[in-house]
């Protein structure tokens, strides 16, 4: 006696699976513009490389068989092992099930065990209307499981990477899982992040918006909730697999070294002229950025939200590191309190994956006005700067302009080298505001008030120079811009043997 009859329904229930919610609802996901699940994990993991698990799971009822809406397993990307844990929109709209919140928390405690990053492909509308019980008239939170799932939730965070992209509606408890991941993103057509969608909006406060109102990439793309905006599902794969290249696979591995063909000691002449004479003029940090780590390296991360800050992820003769710089045309690079909560996640992001970090300065100072206050914005950039201090990766600051008041603290790494170019300046206000407000009755009273105001900024700014500071080691060099990338290039190098120490999961004290 053998067991066909029984194998035989287990390749029926793994065939059913593999239609989605069948044929229409997979046409209806097309006609919106967006794959089916299993398309989606084809398109963005290595050929042939992924291993469904729990294939099987879902509801049977006599001889009819519904799957789960969650589909995981693990694949390869460009040759590195991952899980992937994907929603099945076709199959009640991704409401999450039992098995489907089973199979989700399985793949984030795989990724711990495994050691392995967890890649989230999110498009559900939260949980069944029958209850995460799935049983009618037993609809409500469990709590018991929702402390496990969500404990597990945060020692992914603390031991792997996560990436999540929202590819259509996300609410509720998936909105949860994307805004939980290291890197997330969204397309800016289709996708929608949502605590509750536009009926239940309504009903609650009256307000009539659609999803694209409400959650949309033109919401969220400002708002800090999702990282980045891809184009379309294909930059979605691409954006994943870059973010994944910079980092280990978990906190106690190294980062990935790539080949490099730019040499170490590439001196960009442009540089030299970067930074204008005139301190009001602005420049383009993102082009010393460029000109400064390995060609095509620079990885931008979250360029919608805080944008006075620009963060993202680069390499330094093949080593990865993470870039924090000031955006001088954005109010003038000040930091304001969206700027400090994005410089704060970023600096997290690289100490857990031990990603040494690279601050180019031109910091003016907080900024100021009801807005800013408001904002709350020295409290959170006290927090970034206990962020920073927590840190223990090495940090190189090189400050290209401004240095000016307390937030300049946010761009000092505990230990760190500081090195500075000859245009850079230091005090404790900018030179024009200070002057103004130092002696402004002074130059009120001058018989020529202008030429007054002048010949103060010159002697101000002679005093703000970073020549002196120099002199007394308050800087550890002054350096020609040109030789920025050959200097940093030597300290990727020599600091490998201290990050080789710093492997784990990362601990903070409390912070403001």
């Amino acid at each position: 006696m053998s067991w066909q009859r029984e194998a035989d329904e287990i390749r029926r229930r793994r065939e059913i699976a593999a239609k989605h919610g069948g044929a229409e609802a997979v046409a209806r996901q097309h006609e919106r513009g967006r794959l089916a699940v299993r398309e989606r994990i084809a398109a963005l993991a290595d050929e042939g490389s992924f291993r469904e698990i729990g294939g099987v799971a879902g509801v049977a009822e006599g001889d009819a068989f519904r799957p789960s809406n969650a589909v995981i397993g693990t694949a390869a990307l460009d040759g590195r092992p991952c899980v992937i844990s994907g929603d099945d929109f076709t199959v009640r709209g991704g409401a999450y099930s039992p098995a489907g919140m089973a199979k989700s928390e399985y793949a984030d405690r795989l990724g711990v065990r495994r050691r392995i990053p967890v890649v989230r492909l999110l498009e559900a509308g939260g949980a069944s209307v029958s209850g995460i019980s799935g049983v009618r008239g037993r609809s409500g939170y469990d709590f018991v499981k929702g402390a496990s799932s969500n404990q597990v939730l945060v020692e992914a965070r603390a031991t792997v990477p996560l990436v999540a992209a929202a590819l259509g509606p996300v609410a509720g408890f998936p909105a949860a899982r994307l805004a939980a991941s290291h890197f997330s993103l969204m397309t800016r057509e289709n996708s929608q992040v949502l605590v509750g969608g536009p009926a239940l909006v309504g009903r609650a406060t009256g307000e009539q918006v659609s999803k694209e109102e409400l959650g949309g990439a033109q919401v969220h793309g400002r708002s800090g909730v999702v990282d980045n905006v891809a184009e379309d599902e294909a930059d979605v794969w691409r954006q994943i697999r870059a973010f994944l290249s910079y980092l280990p696979s978990s906190v106690w591995d190294a980062p990935p070294i790539r080949e490099c063909d730019d040499p170490r000691d590439r001196a960009e002449q442009a540089l030299l002229s970067l930074v204008p004479r005139e301190s009001r003029r602005a420049y383009k940090m993102r082009r010393a950025i460029g000109w400064i780590v390995d060609r095509d390296s620079f990885f931008e991360l979250t360029p919608g939200y805080g944008r006075s800050q620009i963060t993202g992820l680069a390499r330094l003769v093949g080593h990865p590191v993470g870039v924090v710089a000031n955006d001088p045309y954005v109010y003038g690079g000040s930091m304001t309190a969206e700027g400090a909560q994005k410089v704060r996640r970023f600096v997290e992001l690289c100490d857990a994956f031990h990603l040494p970090i690279v601050s180019l300065m031109d910091e003016p100072g907080f900024m100021i006005g009801t807005q800013a206050e408001a904002a709350g914005t020295i409290r959170y950039g006290v927090e970034a700067l206990f962020a920073v201090q927590q840190t223990q990766v090495p940090w190189f600051t090189l400050i290209l302009r401004r240095s000016f008041g307390v937030a300049a603290g946010v761009h000092l790494g505990p230990g760190g080298v500081v090195v500075a170019w000859p245009s850079a300046q230091s005090g404790a206000l900018p030179l024009e505001s200070g002057v103004a407000l130092a002696y402004g009755k002074e130059i009120a009273a001058a018989p020529d008030p202008e030429a007054r105001r002048r010949e103060l900024e010159a002697e101000v700014a002679a005093a703000q120079s970073i020549f002196p500071r120099a002199e007394d080691f308050g800087v550890h060099d002054l350096i020609d811009p040109r030789e920025t990338r050959a200097r940093l290039c030597d300290w990727v190098v020599e600091i490998q043997t201290e990050l080789s120490h710093q492997r784990g999961p990362r601990r903070y004290t409390a912070r403001p």
